[in-house]
């Protein structure tokens, strides 16, 4: 929930007052408001100037601000967190105002705004505005543009919001460790005009990744490519809000990827325009209809959609491997291994012992097996039919008739019209007719022989979501 911030103590302050500008020194410093929730929380919408239809952060929210005079005021912190990127595993990381990523930074073109950015990491830091067109001065690359925030102090960004689009903010001080360890945010600037661009409902999401060992909190930052978490908010499947829709709403959804490699990431059931980057909105006679839009390192992307068509739609990357969790990437490949008279000899040394991997990974997706301390199922997630069998950078886009105008609470699964689901075909089963291969023609053996090891018998959970 929201709460007040105690503020740091008045040395500090004093420590910290020759990097705030003649401009802010004689007012007091807005509040900053801290997040200790880990489930989307309402738009925020205005209550004066431009009319427009806020955005909804996945797992996030929106960085309230004060008026003074004609500036629009926000106040971050940099500081240590707490992370919950599923239930079952908290990770410790490196946010502002109690979550990572940070909250999200919601303006009009046109808005005079300035940001105060308070540091209470073990380090300096800076901001920089990822695609922000601002003075030079203020565009937050540590040595380059300006002094570090060393902790303790509070430095204040100002500038004047030129374009309307979609932007995200991240250090530009020890860049590798800070943005390992969790410091980013959203930034959306709406249009001056109401009317431009409009949409009914409007997502937002960063995508991440981090290497988190099993029984660790804390990631390796200087890891770059072999991840095991991959992450949109830094939360994985199944800890990531779904996308409720009402039916026939105007829908658009918001990506920025800071992760060391891209994303193809593919919606179900719905094809889609590519309707903005962080370089600005894409004229109309540009777009072209997709199912899946790759989003570039440090790239923002944007895509549109009219809900017409109610379901549960899975919208995932395409990377097979960032729909997984924890991970271990040394696993050997079993498929077609007989270990039956292995593991009789294993079981008599290990009770325990269970053989898996002949017939594939999907029992591992309904098995509720004993995991080590604070990680997560590689497979996991249950729907109305069984085991989803998915993790990472996996949710559902909801379309649902009847719900209003700005409820997003979650309806529950998709109750398909009679008739509409895949079924079990019960008749007579013949063998296909098919061409012989060459091998099969001369009386030989094919070149690759298989032994079919049928999965274990299902464990029965049912209902688990």
């Amino acid at each position: 929930m929201l709460s007040r911030r105690g503020f740091i103590g008045s040395a500090a302050l004093l420590a910290g007052a020759t990097a705030i500008s003649g401009r802010a020194q004689a007012a007091r410093l807005p509040e900053a408001p801290s997040m200790d929730k880990a489930t989307m929380q309402p738009p925020l919408f205005p209550k004066s100037g431009p009319d427009y239809q806020p955005v909804v952060t996945l797992n996030g929210w929106t960085l309230p601000w004060r008026m003074n005079d004609d500036w629009k005021e926000f106040h971050l912190v940099a500081e240590p967190v707490v992370r919950e990127m599923a239930p079952g595993m908290k990770a410790h990381l490196w946010g502002y105002n109690g979550q990572s990523p940070g909250p999200t930074i919601e303006a009009v073109e046109g808005d005079k705004v300035r940001i105060y950015v308070t540091n209470k990491l073990p380090e300096h830091t800076t901001i920089h505005w990822h695609g922000m067109l601002l003075p030079s001065g203020m565009d937050g690359v540590g040595g380059l543009t300006q002094p570090h925030i060393k902790p303790g102090q509070t430095y204040v960004y100002e500038w004047v919001m030129k374009k309307s689009g979609t932007f995200m903010y991240h250090p530009h001080a020890d860049e590798m460790v800070q943005m390992a360890m969790g410091m980013m945010g959203f930034i959306v600037v709406h249009p001056r005009d109401p009317k431009f661009m409009r949409v009914d409902r409007d997502f937002v999401f960063l995508l991440n990744a981090y290497l988190i060992d099993p029984g660790a909190y804390v990631p390796k930052v200087t890891e770059m490519t072999d991840f095991n978490m991959w992450s949109w908010n830094s939360r994985t499947f199944p800890g990531i809000d779904h996308l409720v829709v009402r039916k026939g709403d105007r829908v658009r959804v918001r990506m920025g990827n800071l992760t060391m490699t891209n994303h193809p990431i593919h919606m179900h059931g719905y094809d889609f325009a590519v309707t903005c980057t962080d370089g600005g909105w894409v004229p109309e006679s540009a777009r072209w209809p997709e199912t899946s839009i790759d989003v570039p390192v440090g790239a923002m992307r944007a895509f549109e959609f009219k809900a017409d068509v109610p379901g549960d739609w899975a919208i995932h990357c395409h990377k097979s491997h960032h729909t997984m969790n924890a991970m271990g990437h040394e696993v050997k490949n079993f498929i077609g291994v007989d270990k039956r008279d292995l593991a009789k000899a294993i079981t008599k040394l290990v009770p325990d012992y269970m053989p898996m991997g002949s017939a594939g990974m999907a029992e591992m997706g309904e098995m509720e097996m004993p995991l080590p301390d604070n990680t997560l199922p590689m497979m996991t997630g249950f729907g109305q039919f069984g085991p989803i069998e998915m993790g990472g950078m996996f949710s559902v886009v909801k379309v649902r008739e009847g719900i209003g105008a700005n409820d997003y609470r979650d309806p529950g699964w998709y109750k398909h019209p009679e008739g509409t689901v895949a079924y079990e075909y019960t008749g007579e089963v013949a063998d296909a007719p098919r061409r012989a291969t060459k091998s099969e023609k001369n009386n030989k053996k094919p070149a690759v022989e298989l032994k079919v090891i049928k999965p274990a018998s299902k464990s029965g959970h049912r209902g688990h979501h």
